[in-house]
């Protein structure tokens, strides 16, 4: 019998430079790409701790794009100018067929140009356009962020199921529900004493619930009184908590969006962020979205000392919400009496003021 060589896969660059949300809405994507091309993916560091668990069939350089920083972005001369020159050098020599960016993003196209893609797939700005060979038209503005790598798949021949297809596998048997107080920035928290104080009614309630913070958080969940707040320093270590919570509640942020897609029940307090543009990828999410600002949403640059559009939220409004949440997504995996919201809901006692974790 003749032996026929496997054909090879075209090589295809990715570029998704932001946070680790974005990254889990773009896995279903990721998954889909590799089984018909070479993947690599240009992402922060965070995504090589993401890939074995994700998208094992992508390679994954890791880079931090000076761009990303909240602030001081431009300021050239902090540029990690010569580790570019080698990245240039490095990706260059892969000889990609494509490169695709899902952002509406100059730099983006810039760099899949600068790169050596040949076939380069983006929605332009800005004259980016002259950058790209294939230029795309963007979803409906008000579309969620899921929807432009369901574009970018279409122009390669790929279908994406809707957003509300996505059904990561539902976890079983766990009781303890995770509460997150993290996020990518200040303006996303929502008052950690109001934390603290949602935290102490589910205990009240006999469920087992789990503190985690970011590190800067840490020392305020102590002075609290949680000596076993969890501190996630590495997305590995984030999997971990995850693998052991049923529920999820926390900010809009990456490691709601990574519960989502390991099968987390979440619910999402938003702020100065919309909903429809970056709810968690699970068919059961939930969330309570921000209240009204003239500003929103903002990209987290809040014109006001404190973002009102968060911390207006208050912590009778969220249990209300959150209390059928869990009757629906906790409550029904436990049949102890002692572990179940109770059928009345009770009222919070009277709140202190609000206190930031600075």
């Amino acid at each position: 019998m003749a032996f026929t060589a496997p054909a090879l896969k075209s090589k295809l660059l990715i570029v998704e430079l932001w946070g680790l949300g974005d990254l889990v809405i773009a896995t279903p994507f990721l998954r889909a790409v590799a089984e018909r091309f070479d993947v690599t993916l240009l992402a922060k560091p965070f995504a090589l701790d993401l890939q074995p668990r994700l998208w094992p069939g992508v390679k994954v350089v890791a880079l931090t794009a000076a761009w990303t920083a909240f602030k001081n972005k431009y300021q050239l001369w902090r540029w990690p100018l010569l580790e570019m020159i080698r990245l240039r050098r490095k990706l260059a020599a892969e000889h990609f067929e494509f490169g695709l960016s899902a952002r509406w993003d100059p730099r983006d196209h810039l760099l899949l140009t600068i790169f050596g893609a040949k076939n380069r797939l983006g929605f332009p700005r800005m004259r980016s356009r002259i950058f790209l060979t294939q230029p795309l038209a963007r979803p409906e503005p008000q579309a969620h962020r899921y929807e432009s790598w369901r574009v970018i798949a279409c122009a390669l021949n790929i279908q994406l199921p809707p957003r509300d297809k996505i059904s990561p596998t539902a976890v079983q048997g766990r009781e303890m529900v995770l509460i997150h107080t993290g996020a990518g920035q200040p303006v996303r928290v929502w008052p950690l004493e109001h934390y603290r104080r949602l935290a102490a009614h589910l205990r009240r309630e006999k469920i087992q619930t789990q503190i985690a913070c970011d590190p800067d958080q840490r020392a305020w969940w102590l002075r609290a009184g949680e000596a076993k707040v969890a501190t996630p320093s590495t997305v590995t270590e984030l999997l971990a908590l995850l693998d052991q919570a049923g529920a999820f509640i926390g900010n809009d942020s990456g490691p709601g969006h990574l519960a989502a897609f390991c099968g987390v029940p979440t619910f999402t307090i938003f702020g100065p962020q919309l909903p429809e543009w970056f709810a968690p990828l699970h068919p059961v999410a939930e969330w309570i979205e921000g209240k009204a600002c003239p500003y929103k949403p903002c990209s987290d640059y809040c014109r006001f000392p404190t973002p009102h559009c968060l911390w207006n939220i208050g912590e009778e409004e969220v249990w209300t919400r959150m209390e059928g949440f869990l009757t629906t997504h906790w409550r029904s995996r436990s049949n102890s009496p002692e572990s179940q919201c109770s059928q009345t809901s009770a009222r919070f006692p009277p709140a202190g003021p609000a206190n930031r974790h600075q």
